[in-house]
C-alpha cells in the first residue's frame, strides 16, 4: 500500500483547454478517497495522470515518497480498473485474471495461488471456466476488479466502474467494492459523478469543478458544512434548495426576501449578515429540513406555498413547492398526505439554514 499526494498538478491539453488546474491533494495509505463532480470537471484526467496514462503539463504526483512524473504506467505498482470491463472474451474468467501476473513472469505456482485467492475473495469460484459472453454484468464487473486485486498493487484507481450495471446492481456491487477495501485495505482512488455513490463509500470525498478543487472533507463534512453553493447543490440527493435573497429590516427583525418567500435571519447568522450595500444572499435549505406545519409555528419560521408535484417514495415523498416565484423540494413523511394544487404551510428549520454569498458563492463563516 501507498500515500498518493497531487503537488499543484496541473493538466493542460493542446489547444489551451486546462483539465486540472494546481490541483493539490494528499491521500493516506490505506484511504478509501472518492474524486466528484459532473462530467467534465476533471476527476478521470487526474485520475488517469495518477495511472501514467496522462502526461502532467506541471508539478508532481508522488505515490509513497517516489515522484512518478516520468515513471511509466507498468512500473507505478498500480492496478486501475475501467468503466468498461474490457476482458478477454476469448479467455476463461481464470485466464483473465492470471492475463496481468503471467505477463509479469510471475511464477506458476504463485499465480494459481493469487486468482483462486481473488476469485473466493469476490465470489468467482464457480465461474473461473466460464467465458465473459457466459457472465452478468455485474459478474464481469466482479471479474475486472479481480484483475486489480490478484496484482496486489500499492494502489487501486477505479473509474467509474458502475455506471454501466443496472441501479440494484450498482448498490450489491458498491457494497461489494467496500467490503473488499476493509478486508484488504490497499489505497483507493474512485472517480464517480454519482454523488450518492460518493457519500456512501468515501473515507473522504474530494468534489471538482472545471478543473478545480472546490472542497475535500469526509461526506459528513461536505454535507452539513459544504464551503461554497457548488458544493451545496452539489452534494446530496435531492439537492440542496437554493434561493437567492436580499436582507431587509422589518419590527425590528433581519428577514431574508425573494418576494413570497421570507424567512427571518437565522441567529448564528446575525453578526455576519447587516444590511450593509443591501448585499445578496443565497439560502440554502435541505430538503429534509422543510416539514409540513402542524399546528401554530412563529410566523419568521413559517413558509407558505403551493404544492405542484409529488414524487411518492414508499417511505417518504418528494414535494415539489412554489412560493411566488420561488421552487423547492421538500422531502416529508408519507403519511403527510399532500396533493398537486394544495396550499400548505411548511415550518422551516432556521437553525439548519445556510447562507452563501451572491457575489463570491462563498459560504458566510460563522463561530460555532
Amino acid at each position: 500500500m501507498a500515500s498518493v499526494t497531487f503537488d499543484h498538478v496541473t493538466k493542460t491539453f493542446r489547444g489551451g483547454t486546462r483539465a486540472v488546474d494546481d490541483f493539490q491533494l494528499e491521500i493516506a495509505d490505506g484511504e478509501f478517497l472518492v474524486l466528484v463532480g459532473p462530467s467534465g470537471c476533471g476527476k478521470s484526467t487526474a485520475l488517469r495522470m495518477v495511472a501514467g496514462l496522462e502526461r502532467i503539463s506541471d508539478g508532481r504526483i508522488l505515490i509513497g515518497e517516489r515522484v512518478v512524473n516520468n515513471v511509466a504506467p507498468m512500473s507505478r505498482d498500480v492496478a486501475m480498473v475501467f468503466q468498461s470491463y474490457a476482458l478477454y472474451p476469448h479467455m476463461t474468467v481464470y485466464d483473465n485474471l492470471a492475463f496481468g501476473l503471467r505477463n509479469k513472469k510471475v511464477p506458476r505456482k504463485d499465480v494459481d495461488r493469487r486468482v483462486r485467492e481473488g476469485a473466493r475473495i469476490l465470489d468467482l469460484e464457480p465461474l473461473l471456466q466460464r467465458k465473459p459472453k457466459q457472465l452478468s454484468g455485474g459478474q464481469r464487473q466482479r471479474v475486472a476488479l479481480g484483475r486489480a486485486i490478484v496484482r496486489e498493487p500499492a494502489l487501486w484507481l477505479m473509474d467509474e466502474p458502475l455506471s454501466n450495471l443496472d441501479a440494484a446492481l450498482r448498490v450489491a456491487t458498491r457494497a461489494e467494492i467496500l467490503k473488499l477495501h476493509q478486508n484488504v485495505g490497499t489505497t483507493t482512488i474512485y472517480v464517480t459523478h454519482d454523488q450518492v455513490e460518493a457519500m456512501t463509500m468515501g473515507d473522504r470525498i474530494a468534489v471538482m469543478k472545471l478543473g478545480l478543487l472546490q472542497q475535500v472533507g469526509t461526506p459528513e463534512e461536505l454535507y452539513t458544512r459544504p464551503q461554497n453553493l457548488f458544493v451545496a447543490g452539489f452534494m446530496g440527493s435531492p439537492a440542496m434548495n437554493l434561493v437567492p435573497v436580499e436582507p431587509t429590516a422589518s419590527n425590528g427583525s433581519t428577514m431574508l426576501r425573494n418576494g413570497d418567500f421570507v424567512v427571518r435571519v437565522p441567529e448564528r447568522y446575525l453578526a455576519a449578515v447587516g444590511l450593509e450595500g443591501e448585499r445578496g444572499l443565497v439560502v440554502g435549505l435541505r430538503p429534509e429540513h422543510l416539514a409540513v406545519a402542524n399546528g401554530s409555528v412563529p410566523d419568521a419560521a413559517a413558509l407558505s406555498a403551493t404544492v405542484e408535484v409529488v414524487e411518492y417514495l414508499g417511505d417518504e415523498q418528494l414535494v415539489h413547492l412554489r412560493a411566488g416565484d420561488v421552487r423547492m423540494v421538500a422531502k416529508v413523511p408519507i403519511e403527510s398526505r399532500l396533493a398537486p394544487g394544495e396550499s400548505v404551510t411548511f415550518a422551516v428549520a432556521l437553525d439548519k439554514v445556510y447562507l452563501f454569498d451572491q457575489e463570491t458563492e462563498s459560504a458566510l463563516r460563522v463561530e460555532t
